[in-house]
């Protein structure tokens, strides 16, 4: 006989979707699926949490609305995520970027 478990999250868990869930303890952000946690990173880590949203929405965890509801993020921030990390992978977020051709200061 099959035993049908249901999904406990934490105490104040914000819900990304049925599935996914975000909570902050202390000063950092956790990602919860069910009891389990799924992604962590400290809440001033703007790399790595542009980086975990893109990843659940590349993996089909989450769709791009969801995580500019949650989040309160502009539509515009989060395609440019996901197309960064669709073309360069998960190090596009951690490289540093070239400065560029940069004017010439009088």
């Amino acid at each position: 006989m099959t035993t049908t478990l249901f999904p406990i999250y934490p105490e104040g868990t914000k819900m990304i979707n049925s599935e996914i869930g975000v909570k902050t303890m202390g000063d950092k952000i956790f990602y919860f699926n069910g009891s389990m946690v799924i992604y962590e990173h400290h809440k001033k880590d703007y790399q790595s949490f542009r980086h975990v949203t893109s990843q659940m929405i590349v993996l089909g965890n989450a769709q791009q609305i969801e995580i500019i509801k949650c989040f309160k993020v502009s539509k515009e921030s989060v395609q440019r995520w996901v197309k960064k990390y669709r073309e360069e992978g998960s190090k596009a977020f951690y490289t540093k970027r070239n400065g560029g051709n940069r004017g010439t200061v009088l």
